[in-house]
């Protein structure tokens, strides 16, 4: 069924510019027409990067909510609803409150040419601005220097997550421009926390930091995290934490919590909050075991898995969690847009799974023809074909190989499309 918020929604991409030109104009008019909400909100975490940056938001939630905190968080994009990407004091935006803040945003902004991103985070900045809470967790959609959410004039604190290379026609392609991009997070007198870089990417972010005067917490200087006979191990300035695992899966997923918990101890947070961070965060899509659902019994009795990264970077950490997990066959479906590096993305992954089954993606005028991924996938070697809909994939692989792990993966757009039809 159609919602009244589904109905302003499709009314805004009609004011969509002809030509997506990054620039800041276009937010700062509308901001000013809604009496600036930007410049009430309470305390802003602001977190840039190319990878990890959902999940790394996602722990530093669940610690800050551990400590009785009131937390909105904003991020994008959704998988199968848009009121995912605004959650107000720890709940999802309720469909009036939606409503009315897009009809605000819609009736201010009139006719002028504004993009999706841009109208849908002033609603979520006047949201934000009339919900009471102790913190705001903003989440960057695309770069960070000219994002829409940098109009933030002094965050409590920002963050950037791994820098690698993705969306290189709008921020550049090389890792010092992109890391320069994303650089434009950091503000000057405002502790940034630094997950680990490549060594040029970093040399770009202490510059932007040295020219403004932010101090850093870099990881490996200032901070560190590895892992001990199956404990994460955190150690700082202020000492070392001994911590389960992250309950989310996968390698990176230590670094994403070093991030997180540097985050936390910079804001003051206690070990109970720490704990809570790599135990009790929720981040759907991201190596999601889906034990329940139409496709999860579809699937049985194999594994099914779900993953919504799709750069080279993503492509790489996938393969290296697939590894680390053994015991199973792993068989991919696997859909992607036509803006990405689909053989940087298989190559790796290649040597982590046994076939691949390219899908088109459902509904997405930018998905790349099922038969095109397959012979990406063939031209780094991993055996694969194409099927009609997920769901013909699934059944398929199942059936051939009843005790598979089966990962979806490749598209965060595909993601949704299965966690909507999985129910």
């Amino acid at each position: 069924m159609t919602s009244t918020s589904d109905v302003i929604l499709q009314r805004m991409m009609g004011l969509h510019p002809k030509v997506i030109d990054l620039t800041l104009d276009r937010v700062w008019r509308l901001l000013n027409r809604l009496g600036n909400p930007q410049d009430r909100l309470p305390p802003v975490i602001h977190i840039a990067g190319t990878n990890g940056k959902g999940s790394t938001q996602a722990m530093i939630r669940a610690g800050l909510e551990r400590a009785g905190q009131r937390v909105h968080a904003y991020t994008s994009p959704h998988l199968a609803r848009f009121h995912e990407r605004i959650r107000l004091d720890g709940t999802l935006i309720s469909e009036p409150a939606l409503t009315a803040v897009l009809d605000r945003c819609y009736e201010a902004n009139g006719p002028d040419p504004i993009t999706f991103f841009e109208i849908t985070t002033a609603a979520a900045f006047l949201a934000f601005a009339e919900t009471p809470a102790d913190y705001v967790l903003l989440e960057v959609g695309l770069g960070g220097r000219l994002d829409a959410t940098n109009v933030i004039a002094q965050p409590r604190l920002t963050v950037i997550t791994p820098v690698d290379l993705d969306h290189q026609s709008f921020l550049g392609d090389t890792l010092p421009l992109i890391a320069g991009e994303k650089a434009g997070i950091i503000k000057r007198g405002v502790p940034c926390i630094v997950g680990p870089q490549h060594p040029e990417a970093l040399d770009v972010i202490e510059q932007v930091a040295e020219r403004v005067g932010a101090p850093l917490l870099a990881h490996g200087q200032h901070w560190h995290v590895s892992t001990e006979r199956g404990r994460l191990i955190y150690q700082d300035e202020t000492g070392l934490l001994d911590l389960p695992m992250p309950n989310l899966p996968g390698p990176h997923q230590v670094i994403n919590a070093g991030a997180a918990l540097a985050s936390l101890r910079a804001l003051g947070m206690d070990e109970a909050a720490c704990e809570a961070a790599v135990t009790q965060a929720h981040w759907p899509a991201r190596m999601q075991h889906l034990t329940e659902g139409h496709l999860a019994d579809l699937a049985r009795p194999a594994e099914l898995w779900l993953d919504g990264g799709h750069n080279p970077a993503a492509g790489l950490v996938l393969a290296e969690t697939l590894r680390q997990m053994r015991g199973r066959e792993v068989h991919l479906i696997c859909g992607m847009l036509n803006t990405k590096d689909i053989a940087g993305y298989l190559r790796p992954l290649a040597e982590a799974a046994q076939s691949l089954t390219a899908v088109s993606i459902p509904g997405e005028t930018n998905t790349i023809p099922a038969e095109a991924t397959m012979a990406q996938a063939q031209a780094v070697g991993l055996p694969a074909t194409t099927a009609p809909s997920v769901q013909a994939a699934i059944s398929t692989i199942s059936a051939a190989h009843p005790t598979a792990r089966i990962l979806i993966c490749g598209s965060l757009y595909l993601a949704g499309h299965v966690l909507r039809e999985n129910g």
